[in-house]
């Protein structure tokens, strides 16, 4: 029996897609090492060979045509590859695919027909051919309604990306408030979406900081709890949209601004490359002293 579990190994060891993670553990019986030989002579022996490294530079794009925007991130090992000719076509040709298909998610988008191949083998292919593992991270479609407005905003040369969508058709505003969204990296749009799980993990971190403050300890209960309410409040502020101040105007908050343009945010997506990822970090000289042990 071919397993999700025995998928997700084979996907992790090689960089393939899901799909053809799924074909070649079929092909094979379940052998994972036999699966991996069977990726490679299918010409994946390449990016296999890069799978285990780190691709946490590169770039995030957003595009949109009508009422649908796609906001992608593509990552590469190095931000030199970042900037390379054919991974900067492979991006715009990733996201022109995206907005015509609007996959559903992420094997959807891997799965799809990019000139004639899959977009997971044009992806093996330019790992390949740069020398660098390619890696499609993440990909959202966004629709709106035809009385609402996309915002896009794209920060150094695609770093960060976001596309905000808003009711009316101020598109000034709305690539203003895509630039909120980007530089004070919101959650979501207001606290009534924020789970109350996060609440309470928050609330419980509070609680821990003053029972390990004298001072703040031996205060009456009623102003210990006034203290941590208020400080969960401020970090709730901070990682909703609507409570964050203005960047444009450094004193109102955003509520405010979109309140006197008679509009509000429906939604927002925000990339910024490489959160998230762990970045392998390696002393350059221990790793000059190994290759010269190399025969």
């Amino acid at each position: 029996m071919i397993t999700a579990s025995l998928v997700k190994e084979l996907r992790e060891r090689t960089g393939a897609g899901m799909m053809d993670c799924k074909k070649a553990l079929e092909a094979t019986d379940g052998n994972i090492e036999a699966a991996i030989d069977w990726l490679r002579e299918k010409g994946m022996a390449s990016a296999a060979k890069k799978s285990g490294r780190i691709a946490a530079e590169g770039t995030s794009t957003v595009l949109s045509s009508g009422n649908t925007a796609v906001i992608l991130e593509v990552n590469s090992e190095t931000d030199f590859v970042a900037k390379n000719e054919q991974f900067v076509e492979l991006v715009k040709d990733l996201a022109e695919v995206f907005l015509a298909n609007k996959p559903a998610d992420l094997d959807a988008a891997l799965a799809l027909d990019l000139k004639g191949q899959s977009v997971n083998d044009a992806i093996i292919s330019a790992t390949a051919t740069i020398g660098e593992k390619i890696t499609l991270r993440r990909v959202a479609v966004v629709e709106k309604e035809d009385n609402q407005v996309f915002g896009e905003y794209i920060h150094m040369g695609g770093k960060i990306s976001a596309v905000t969508v808003l009711n009316g058709d101020n598109a000034e505003l709305a690539r203003d408030i895509a630039m909120q969204v980007a530089s004070m990296s919101p959650q979501y749009v207001s606290q009534k979406e924020i789970p109350s799980e996060i609440v309470d993990h928050e609330t419980a971190i509070q609680v821990e900081i003053v029972k390990n403050d004298a001072e703040l300890a031996s205060k009456p209960e009623q102003v210990v709890q006034g203290i941590i309410k208020g400080r969960v409040s401020k970090q709730m502020q901070d990682i909703s949209l609507v409570d964050q101040i203005y960047f444009k105007d450094g004193k109102a908050k955003v509520s405010q601004i979109l309140k006197d343009a008679g509009t509000d945010v429906v939604t927002f997506v925000r990339y910024a490359v490489g959160e998230g990822i762990e970045k392998r970090e390696e002393d350059f000289a221990a790793e000059v002293a190994k290759a010269s042990q190399v025969k």
